[in-house]
């Protein structure tokens, strides 16, 4: 194919920019509509194009960058990439303007050969690109080039970090080299080339610690190497994790280390000269090598301590965390862990600290790795030198936010708990803030205030519940507000079920139950409400899954209830549901005998004086089951999941109210699909338009063609549609169990906003075997632009399932966007051949930045030609002149946009002149000619 393009070549940067923008907006969308070669293709040809500005290339190198994979899906692709990003690097290299290119070409490749697992040495574009990162890091006279030299260095460091950190002992070979480099180092650079070289000597002794080496000199050896590079080690070992066991060292006492000691103190002296992260990773490092080398002491460390202790940076606390995890007693002195916890408790309440900072050092204070812990497990444990004194500066106020308070709570709970015997008065200090929370709830504090105080009361009942004094005040408390605020009976609940699952052996949700039990069943029925009824049955439902309460008074406050006839005859299907939830759970309690009688006289009242038809067979039915079967049985019914017989079980559990009332309508998800939607290939049957002469009413239109054509997008009822037809049919791999299905609901959720809401689809049946049915899809699109769909079917099996199944995507291709021209019907070929030549002239690039015009030559053959203008373009023909091999084609793509083309074909090429409104689709009609031209 030939192609050349007016437009496109002189806005080339524009095009490209646009297509990184999209890209970057969904990668797997944009390459459904063009292969990831072609698009490579694009970015290398334009990189290569000096035309093109500096940032527009950045930008599509940036891609690489991000996704790599993407663009470059094998082998081969990633090798030529790189090959040919090299070369672009190469004939960069004498100019000093372009280092921000050079700087992002570097970092591109990189990408692209370590994420597609093509840095190997017998793949030149790695071994190419290795010598030149190391080049440019060794040239230490950075002449001409000046600053620009300096970030290209710093972009070559960081590469070959990178390349250190996920290929380990790579560099090994270099260390001597790398050394003098960070030695010799007087800018900025010294930072990056001392993070290298301390990242490359920790993993060359961590190499030697895993091969056991037991030379006495093989540290000397390693340290004077300045060889080529460890592609062997780096291709077979795979990355070892980091050596960081306290005592646990790797390399023999007799290994000699004087020299890697005197490199390390002085790498230490120096640390004050890098930034606090990098201080952290370059801290990181010599403490792993410490750890692995037996005859270096962690007293190397002792002189930059004082400095680290008064540090307001956060990344240089943390480097203290690891060495007193690393080192303990080795390295700090009781005075010094006192001074951590007090540095940390008084860090944690820094009024110039943000909230995330302090609840980092209040979990620093949960995890502090102490020099003699009491306990080895992982779990939350304050240091026993936070005493009660010190922790009582960390009490939240009503004025903190709900992370500060539950993390201070937290803190506390665990200190009195160690403490127990000695400080009963933090406890009851605890307990008055609960208090006080909890009067902010009765006034209405909002959902925070709220999940914060049942959260609290989680912690104090987790960790403190040995204060019986306290735990039943706390019933007391929370009955008290329960019938203040009723609408609070889910946080309730969930409170109780959380405390259950940690606590199994406390009688604490218990004691909390009976107390709200008590109080419900005393409340007169005639003047409660129904929204307060509602939450009043829920707790008692919640009571009645306990088989240690007595339930003889909730059947009692049931009955009285039901009783009443103006409650059954007013209340839903809702409330009648909830009320059998009730019953429900009392049908499975173990002491059923003692309520057998008013549960019976229960059922048989609610069959007969509920209004709702539902609730009535529900009840009659639990009363059959109860009067029929022994408890054992009911348990195995009502309780799924509780036998090996799940298929008389999920037939018969159905029977549940509330939140239990669906279970019978679970969907059930189908990981396979089962469906697929198919494109109806149907014949496109259009009537040819004829050249006929003019008439009388078309002379008088002759001027006003295009205004009478554009009247119509004024009126706000105007909207095109797009239909695409679809077969619907069974995958392949379709399971026979799902053979025939009813009541299909087909659903479409858009990837993008390209289209107006989607409505779904019904199909009322489908069997296997049988013809597809066909469903028209209708399209209202925002934009011209092709998408995905996902579609997903919502069907009934024969067995009467409800199931889910997804679809493979919808793809919405550009074609399937093209409309007939919009006319009036009383229009005839004339009118709209001369709407075309009005529309053809005033769609000039010249009268507006939105307009595009194009050129696209074809290799075809004669019959080829007209073919495919009956098959593929037959619907969008404006003219035809068989004589000349010239035709006029218009494609309307909603809502409002225009592509005019004239076809004429001479000496086996068909020449097609191109026109739009849009020059946007210039590049989608290109694939779209391409495509079609093909001949199979």
């Amino acid at each position: 194919m030939q192609n050349v393009e007016g437009l496109m070549a002189a806005n080339s940067g524009d095009i490209l920019s646009q297509h990184v923008a999209e890209f970057h907006f969904s990668p797997s969308l944009f390459l459904s509509r063009t292969s990831a070669d072609t698009f490579l293709s694009e970015i290398l040809l334009n990189l290569r194009d000096y035309r093109i500005s500096e940032s527009i290339k950045v930008q599509a190198l940036s891609l690489f960058a991000e996704f790599p994979t993407f663009l470059c899906q094998t082998s081969e692709s990633s090798e030529t990439t790189a090959l040919a990003l090299l070369e672009i690097f190469s004939q960069l290299s004498a100019s000093t303007k372009s280092w921000n290119l050079q700087v992002h070409l570097l970092l591109a490749i990189t990408t692209i050969l370590i994420s597609t697992d093509c840095f190997k040495e017998d793949i030149k574009p790695a071994t190419d690109l290795l010598e030149l990162l190391f080049q440019i890091v060794s040239e230490q006279n950075d002449g001409k080039q000046g600053l620009s030299s300096r970030h290209l260095k710093t972009m070559a460091c960081d590469c070959l970090w990178e390349l250190e950190c996920c290929y380990p002992e790579l560099l090994s070979t270099k260390l001597e080299l790398l050394h003098t480099l960070q030695q010799l180092a007087t800018s900025t650079l010294y930072q990056k080339y001392t993070l290298l070289f301390s990242t490359v000597l920790k993993n060359a002794i961590q190499g030697l610690a895993h091969r056991q080496e037991t030379s006495n000199s093989v540290i000397k050896d390693i340290l004077s190497h300045n060889e080529g590079f460890s592609w062997k080690s780096s291709e077979e070992s795979e990355i070892s994790p980091s050596v960081f066991t306290k005592g646990y060292h790797l390399l023999p006492s007799t290994v000699e280390s004087k020299e890697l000691k005197s490199i390390l103190s002085l790498l230490l002296e120096e640390s004050f000269l890098l930034t606090p992260v990098s201080q952290s990773i370059l801290f990181h490092n010599l403490i792993q090598i410490v750890t692995m080398v037996y005859s270096l002491s962690p007293v190397i460390f002792k002189s930059q301590l004082l400095r680290l202790f008064g540090t307001m940076d956060v990344c240089l606390f943390i480097t203290v965390l690891k060495l007193k995890g690393a080192f303990t007693e080795s390295l700090f002195t009781t005075e010094d862990e006192n001074f951590l916890v007090k540095r940390l408790s008084g860090m944690s309440q820094h009024p110039m600290l943000s909230n995330p900072l302090k609840l980092l050092y209040l979990d620093f204070l949960l995890h502090f790795p102490e020099n003699r812990p009491i306990s080895s497990s992982a779990e939350e444990s304050p240091p026993i030198l936070l005493t009660p004194s010190i922790a009582t500066l960390l009490f939240p106020t009503v004025f903190h936010d709900s992370s500060t308070v539950l993390s201070r709570l937290t803190v506390l709970c665990l200190v009195y708990l160690e403490n127990e015997d000695e400080d009963q008065k933090g406890i009851n200090l605890i307990s008055d803030f609960m208090r006080s929370l909890q009067k902010i709830v009765e006034n209405n504090g909002g959902r925070e205030v709220t999940v914060t105080f049942f959260r609290s009361i989680f912690l104090f009942v987790k960790y403190l519940s040995f204060c019986s004094k306290q735990m039943d005040s706390l019933v007391t408390s929370l009955a008290e507000l329960y019938q203040k605020h009723y609408a609070l009976a889910p946080y309730i609940i969930d409170l109780i079920n959380n405390i259950q699952l940690l606590l199994q052996d406390s009688v604490w949700p218990i004691s909390l139950l009976q107390t709200l039990q008590h109080l419900i069943v005393g409340l007169p029925v005639n003047r409660m409400d129904q929204q307060a009824l509602k939450q009043h049955l829920k707790v008692l439902a919640r009571v009645a899954k306990e088989d240690i309460i007595q339930q003889k008074c909730t059947v009692d406050f049931l009955l009285r209830l039901i009783g009443n006839i103006d409650f059954c005859q007013l209340s839903s299907w809702r409330m009648g549901s909830t009320v059998l939830s009730v019953c429900r759970n009392l049908l499975l309690h173990r002491d059923l005998k003692a309520i057998f009688l008013p549960l019976g006289d229960l059922l048989q009242l609610i069959s007969v004086q509920f209004e709702d038809l539902d609730i009535r067979d529900h009840a009659r039915f639990y009363y059959m089951l109860l009067t029929s079967l022994s408890s054992e049985k009911l348990a195995r019914i009502l309780s799924p999941g509780s036998t090996g017989n799940n298929t008389k079980v999920h037939t018969l559990s159905t029977i549940m109210a509330e939140s239990e009332i669906f279970s019978s309508l679970t969907v059930q998800f189908l990981e396979q699909p089962l469906l697929q939607l198919v494109e109806c290939q149907e014949v496109e049957v259009a009537s040819i338009p004829s050249s006929s002469s003019s008439s009388a009413a078309d002379m008088k239109l002759d001027t006003s063609y295009r205004q009478e054509y554009e009247k119509q997008f004024a009126d706000p009822e105007f909207a095109s549609t797009v239909v695409l037809k679809y077969y619907l049919t069974f995958t392949e791999a379709a399971d026979h169990q799902y053979d025939k299905l009813f009541s299909i609901l087909l659903r479409f959720e858009q990837t993008d906003s390209t289209f107006e809401p989607i409505n779904d689809i019904s199909v009322h049946c489908l069997f296997q075997g049988q013809k597809p049915c066909i469903v028209s899809l209708l399209l209202h699109p925002r934009q011209v632009s092709p998408s995905f769909l996902n579609v997903s079917a919502i069907f009934t099996t024969k067995e009467g399932f409800t199931c889910h199944n997804q679809l493979k995507p919808l793809q919405i291709r550009f074609p399937d966007l093209f409309l007939p021209l919009p006319v009036p019907s009383h229009w005839s070929t004339v009118a709209k051949q001369k709407l075309f030549d009005q529309l053809w002239e005033s769609f000039s690039p010249s009268l507006s930045n939105d307009y595009g015009e194009s050129l696209c030559c074809l290799q075809v053959g004669k019959d080829f030609f007209h073919s495919l203008v009956y098959s593929k373009l037959c619907r969008f023909l404006i003219d035809v002149q068989h004589g000349l091999d010239f035709y006029k084609v218009l494609f309307f793509l909603a809502p409002h946009c225009h592509i005019l083309l004239k076809l004429s074909w001479s000496e086996e090429t068909l020449s097609v002149k191109i026109v739009t409104d849009n020059w946007k689709l210039l590049p989608y009609l290109n694939v779209f000619l391409k495509d079609i031209s093909v001949n199979d």
